[in-house]
């Protein structure tokens, strides 16, 4: 049986991808010196895939910033604005992703989006009725060649033409069916490209067959992929899917002239009763989604064995392969020298999948597999005891009753009680939480993770900080003031690391968008409590001031979904636990005189299924409940701030509104506050602030422009309940800039009171 990865981590072993980037983007190094850097990552990539007995290697599976990115220059989608610009080719293409502000011109960055149930965000192509698509740009042929001089056959991978136009946002009069003709041809010409360069395989990537298809879905893809195809020649096509089953589409897909399939027999539920049920072509090659590329545990032999074995019942032609690209798990374990023994031996990474898959394909083909030294070994580890069970846990979430998820005053009373203890202006502006990391918060976190400095010495530099802050903030003329966060590095990692049943990597990063890595710490058993988290800090801050300043949380679901969960015990489970863990913070603060605490659920969305039917069920049953179990217990006085970013939260407002916050900020900016449409349909009853301008773009945003977009809210939005804060938090921008946009923030904030 052969071997497949749909794709690799891009950003390297050690994050070189996002060194290199970042040096380009302060101009400390070249164009040239940053494709070299790129060049290099890919090379070792390659090299380690073939190296490791893979034998389906993919190409163009790297990217600078975001394979959707890459993929709207490739179709000739890019905006006129931004040709506008005269820049250079990565200049056009990173001010599509980070916004550009100079001599040249003003853009804001493209929306960003969650990839489909990932914590991977994706740049969303925006079509304009003069857009031209066609094939333009040469970096998937570039790189195919590139792998073939070093002696590599790569099967190119190219974001398929229905998941492009399912998920573009259309500004103009056309949509998707007016772009159906343009996009046929493009794609015919790219095959035909691949074909004179003799590739073997072209794996076209079609996660959006996994959501919920209308006929007419279903029909255009047919339509692309029948006239795309007739093009064909040697290259075979790979039609790749993943994050779910096909459900909707199975038999049109098996019905086309694909060569091969891949699906995802994890998390698509129906995946294998869909094979039962209408069998599997016997000319074209099923590649097999059986270990899972979302998820850091090693994969069990015996399971995985049986399940090919089924599989290869229905189908004649198999090749064992990821559930979704590696994209989504760190790049491997060899960096983690601090894990217990007992431990380390139950994960595997995505250089360690890469072995796991060579040897599937030996065993599988093997009548005595389990008698080989692979299987056994990795059985030994299947039935060890595992770590970190803590019945008293587990016994308090089985205690849990309705009580402990319902607040005893009701929001609308709430809502004058606090109007009465904080007396804040109308429009009162707040940020979300972080300030920038600077050099001097970095080295001192870096001094004390080395021993260099003890807690005390810690502490008193993040006071110094803190300090700093809130003047600084007072100083700007914000009405909610934050801490700052200088004790955390991560809104996830900090908090799990104050919490029994984590376990923590040294440099497993995986990439959340463009130049942003985060280090998912790994519940590897029942979650507690260890010692207050956040109290000494957000006690401190609020002595230096009068005015309110908010303790920072993070969510139970974030908690998480930004973590590595266990596969022995539910979602459902793991999130009660971490939200009696949270609400113990949450009472304590309280008590040390907190009156606004905000509990940040920014992942909320995130692992909302894909299939609108298993929503409630499989998801929004137990989130709802477990961001509720965190404050039900504190004072209606004290106001509960929450906060969520890049999703499109509109199909689940109302569930997002009984949440029972009293104050939620969404991200807004990118995504053109299209939100507040859907806070006036649904009669939103939250307090809200819609984010006011875009963080993750070094833009600052004029005060007639964050003007505007407050008039807008205002359109939708009652002004006793609209807030004024950025999108997100600060963390990643620099000081002077954040200065300068907040300046603008109070500013704008105090004109439009003036017009109330």
């Amino acid at each position: 049986m052969k071997s497949a990865i749909i794709g690799f981590p891009r950003v390297g072993k050690l994050r070189e991808l996002k060194f290199a980037s970042e040096k380009y983007f302060n101009g400390e190094i070249t164009e040239e010196n940053l494709n070299a850097a790129g060049k290099e990552l890919r090379s070792e990539h390659w090299q380690l895939q073939k190296n490791a007995g893979i034998d389906y290697i993919p190409s163009n599976d790297f990217s600078f910033y975001d394979g959707m990115l890459d993929a709207t220059v490739l179709l000739n989608a890019v905006p006129q604005a931004y040709r506008n610009l005269k820049l250079s080719g990565h200049g056009t293409y990173f001010s599509m992703a980070r916004g550009f502000q100079g001599v040249q011109g003003d853009v804001k960055a493209f929306a960003m989006k969650k990839w489909f149930n990932t914590n991977y965000h994706y740049m969303v192509p925006e079509l304009y009725d003069d857009t031209d698509i066609k094939l333009s740009g040469n970096k998937p042929f570039d790189e195919y060649a590139e792998a073939k001089a070093m002696g590599i056959e790569t099967k190119p991978v190219i974001i398929g033409a229905f998941t492009f136009l399912k998920l573009a946002k259309y500004n103009g009069g056309k949509h998707a069916d007016d772009f159906m003709e343009d996009m046929i041809q493009a794609y015919r010409d790219i095959l035909e490209r691949f074909d004179k360069l003799g590739a073997e395989w072209l794996q076209f990537d079609e996660p959006a067959l996994v959501t919920d298809l209308s006929r007419e879905d279903t029909a255009r893809f047919v339509k692309l992929y029948t006239e795309i195809l007739k093009e064909k020649k040697k290259t075979k096509v790979l039609l790749q899917t993943y994050f779910g089953d096909v459900r909707d589409c199975y038999n049109e897909i098996a019905a086309l002239d694909f060569d091969g399939i891949g699906l995802d027999f994890l998390e698509g539920k129906k995946t294998l009763e869909l094979v039962k049920t209408n069998g599997f072509p016997e000319s074209k090659i099923l590649f097999a989604g059986v270990v899972n590329g979302k998820n850091i545990w090693k994969c069990d032999y015996k399971k995985t064995i049986g399940l090919l074995s089924e599989i290869g019942k229905y189908a004649k032609h198999v090749v064992v392969s990821t559930s979704c690209s590696l994209l989504h798990v760190p790049y491997t374990l060899e960096n983690e020298t601090k894990l217990e023994s007992g431990v380390r031996e139950h994960f595997s990474f995505a250089k360690e999948k890469l072995g796991e898959l060579h040897e599937l394909s030996i065993l599988a083909e093997r009548d005595d597999f389990d008698a080989l030294d692979q299987y056994r070994n990795n059985r030994k580890v299947f039935e060890a005891d595992r770590l970190y069970a803590d019945k008293k846990v587990q016994a308090d979430v089985s205690a849990l009753s309705e009580e402990d998820f319902r607040r005893k005053v009701d929001r609308k009373e709430r809502e004058q009680l606090q109007k009465t203890e904080f007396k804040l202006p109308l429009l009162p502006t707040t940020t979300i939480g972080s300030f920038p990391q600077t050099q001097e918060v970095k080295k001192n976190r870096s001094c004390f993770r080395k021993g260099d400095i003890d807690q005390v010495e810690y502490d008193r530099q993040v006071f110094a900080f803190i300090e700093g802050c809130i003047k600084k903030q007072e100083d700007l003329g914000l009405d909610v003031l934050v801490h700052g966060e200088f004790e955390r590095n991560d809104m996830v990692e900090f908090f799990g690391e104050n919490l029994a049943g984590y376990v923590f990597t040294q440099k497993a990063w995986v990439q959340s968008y463009g130049t942003r890595c985060v280090k998912p710490p790994i519940i590897f058993g029942d979650v507690r409590r260890i010692r207050p988290i956040t109290v000494k800090y957000s006690d401190y801050a609020q002595s230096l001031t009068r005015k309110p300043v908010k303790g920072m949380l993070t969510g139970p679901v974030t908690i998480l979904n930004w973590s590595f969960p266990r596969e022995d015990v539910s979602l459902k489970e793991m999130a009660y636990q971490i939200g009696i863990a949270i609400r113990e913070e949450v009472c304590d603060l309280e008590k040390a005189g907190i009156r606004i605490i905000q509990i940040d659920e920014a992942a909320l969305k995130e692992k909302l299924p894909i299939r609108r039917e298993e929503w409630y069920s499989e998801y929004l049953d137990w989130a709802i409940p477990a961001f509720r179990l965190c404050h039900s217990k504190v004072k209606p006085e004290t106001q509960i701030h929450t906060h969520m970013c890049y999703s499109e939260f509109e199909e689940i407002v109302k569930d997002i509104d009984n949440m029972d916050a009293d104050v939620i900020s969404f991200e807004a900016s990118r995504s053109r506050l299209t939100i507040i449409d859907a806070l006036k349909a649904n009669n939103f009853e939250t307090e809200v602030g819609p984010g006011v301008y875009d963080i993750h773009s070094p833009r600052i945003p004029a005060v007639e422009e964050i003007v505007q977009a407050l008039h807008k809210m205002l359109e939708k939005i009652d002004r006793n309940k609209l807030w004024v804060n950025p999108d997100c938090g600060l963390k990643t921008r620099g000081m002077p800039e954040t200065e300068a946009s907040l300046r603008n923030l109070v500013k704008a904030a105090e004109i439009v009171r003036k017009q109330l």
